[in-house]
């Protein structure tokens, strides 16, 4: 299964960007499914996770409240609806994925993703 990232693009500050992440085929193969971000200069770190058939998301705290992800059984696609977007939210957006059953204190963890997308710029400006 391969993972196709889109959506990216240049946004004012406060605007709205939805990103996609499309499966080549059946994302019921990899029960967990999360964006990271790596901005110029700094380490990819988490942005959210979610689980294809049941359970919370999770968020990082630097985007809770102000993004969500969700997912799209029938399109085998993941979305992260981005809101009030900031200029620290600048970066390259991927999208990984899992094919391991993991629980939800490990979301969060990269080491746990085994697959993962092409990365969509996100660039915010002020």
């Amino acid at each position: 299964v391969q993972l196709q990232a889109s959506g990216g693009g240049m946004v004012q500050e406060g605007g709205s960007l939805t990103l996609s992440c499309a499966a080549s085929g059946s994302m019921h193969s990899l029960p967990t499914v999360a964006w990271y971000r790596q901005a110029p200069g700094k380490q990819r770190e988490f942005v959210a996770a979610i689980r294809w058939s049941f359970g919370s998301p999770s968020y990082s705290d630097s985007v809770r409240g102000r993004f969500t992800i969700s997912r799209d059984n029938a399109k085998n696609t993941v979305y992260l609806q981005m809101n009030r977007l900031r200029p620290e939210d600048t970066a390259v957006y991927y999208c990984a994925a899992t094919q391991r059953q993991i629980i939800y204190s490990q979301y969060s963890s990269e080491a746990e993703y085994d697959k993962w997308g092409q990365g969509t710029q996100v660039t915010v400006s002020s």
